[in-house]
């Protein structure tokens, strides 16, 4: 089957633009007219050091992050951001209340989805605090076990002066994602957050942007200590993970161990990697590049605000046909309305033979990556960047034509 017959709805990776690719694949043989690959390009090199100066700076304008915040590349993936984001805070915590005993040292999840709850799940393993669930979206689903909605912002219980407040605002498995509108009830409530006092400081909001990053503006971006990403969504080629970072949370970790926290790994370190411009061992160089071709792309195509509408555009289009299905009987939505995730529509299909034909005929048209995640079942279609409209109204197409075909049968 030809590229172009092909329409990659995988959660990730995910399909990148054309355009990129064969930029990239020069590259391998031969980048900026070195003679070297960028495959084997030395990570000390002048050329590598500008790449990843101008990464930096891509996103930086990108996204409008302000100076207050440094943007890192590291390895690891998002899973790896669970461990590192315990070590890091748990170490600011111990250098600003030496004296608080490990029970009083909390750290508050909200768990939205299956990518949240193993983020507490890894904060539970590594210790040294306590885990605290602000909220459960399961706790407001139909069956009591499914993440269908952004919990009510009346159920969130955030204690009053935790080492930091963690949330995924995308659950890639669940497609349930924080509401960009304020007003929604699906938003993130940050009016809930602890005010510091005078002798306090202010609470780390920390937020896993793995599946949405690049898709559309942050909601207060500037409020956030971290946000972290994979790049294999959004930006790039899976191995390389993005991290907006607030400069107070670039601790001496070292000194925070000698008062009684968890020894932080070097690499794990915010500020060992900062200190070194992200250059402490050999980054992943090839994720690197294809991510900073990737937002040139689409910086020169209108940048984040033609991005925010074409993807609004897009799932509301997927949707309204997700909708024509369950209305026919044919299909049944996981997710309210109001949390829907832009990137990640999610339904089932109660016939389970139904359901095979369904992957079955998707496939045979070129539509690929449809399968939900293997911990939920059913169907995911995963609309990233750079699915174009064009691919977006075959998709529909083929979701019309399945819904016609299965109410005649």
């Amino acid at each position: 089957m030809e590229r172009s017959n092909v329409i990659n709805l995988a959660a990730g990776p995910s399909q990148l633009p054309l355009a990129v690719l064969e930029q990239a694949a020069a590259g391998i043989l031969n980048y900026e007219g070195t003679g070297i690959g960028l495959v084997e390009l030395s990570h000390r090199s002048k050329e590598f050091s500008q790449l990843t100066t101008s990464l930096e700076q891509e996103i930086r304008t990108f996204l409008d992050v302000p100076p207050t915040h440094v943007i890192l590349f590291t390895q690891g993936g998002g899973c790896g951001q669970f461990s590192s984001v315990v070590y890091n805070l748990l170490a600011r915590h111990h250098l600003l209340y030496p004296d608080l005993r490990p029970e009083e040292r909390v750290m508050d999840y909200v768990i939205t989805g299956s990518w949240s709850k193993k983020a507490a799940e890894e904060a539970r393993k590594l210790g040294g605090g306590v885990v605290n669930i602000v909220a459960d979206g399961r706790e407001h689903s139909p069956t009591g076990k499914a993440f269908s909605s952004v919990p009510p912002h009346e159920s969130w219980k955030i204690s009053p002066a935790p080492a930091f407040v963690y949330y995924c605002e995308n659950e890639t498995v669940d497609g349930v994602q924080f509401s960009p509108d304020p007003q929604s009830p699906s938003s993130f409530p940050f009016h809930l957050l602890p005010q510091p006092t005078g002798s306090t400081a202010p609470v780390p909001l920390v937020a896993d942007y793995s599946s949405s990053f690049l898709s559309r503006p942050i909601h207060n971006l500037a409020d956030h200590a971290l946000i972290y990403a994979g790049a294999q969504k959004n930006v790039g080629p899976a191995g390389l993970t993005i991290l907006i970072v607030r400069k107070d949370l670039l601790v001496d970790t070292e000194a925070a161990a000698k008062l009684g926290a968890a020894p932080t790994p070097t690499t794990l370190s915010y500020k060992v990697l900062a200190d070194a411009g992200s250059l402490y061992h050999t980054p992943p160089m090839f994720s690197m590049y294809v991510a900073l071709l990737v937002v040139r792309y689409f910086r020169d195509r209108g940048g984040l605000a033609t991005l925010e509408e074409a993807n609004k555009t897009k799932q509301a289009k997927v949707y309204d046909a997700v909708e024509r299905g369950t209305s026919s009987g044919i299909f049944k939505g996981k997710v309210k309305k109001e949390s829907r995730s832009w990137m990640n529509v999610t339904f089932s299909i109660e016939d389970a033979e139904l359901e095979k034909r369904f992957i079955a005929d998707a496939e045979s048209k070129g539509i690929k990556g449809v399968k939900g995640h293997r911990s939920v079942g059913g169907i995911r279609l995963s609309l990233y960047n750079a699915v174009t409209e064009e691919q977006i109204d075959r998709v529909v197409a083929f979701l019309d034509e399945f819904i016609a075909n299965a109410r005649s049968r």
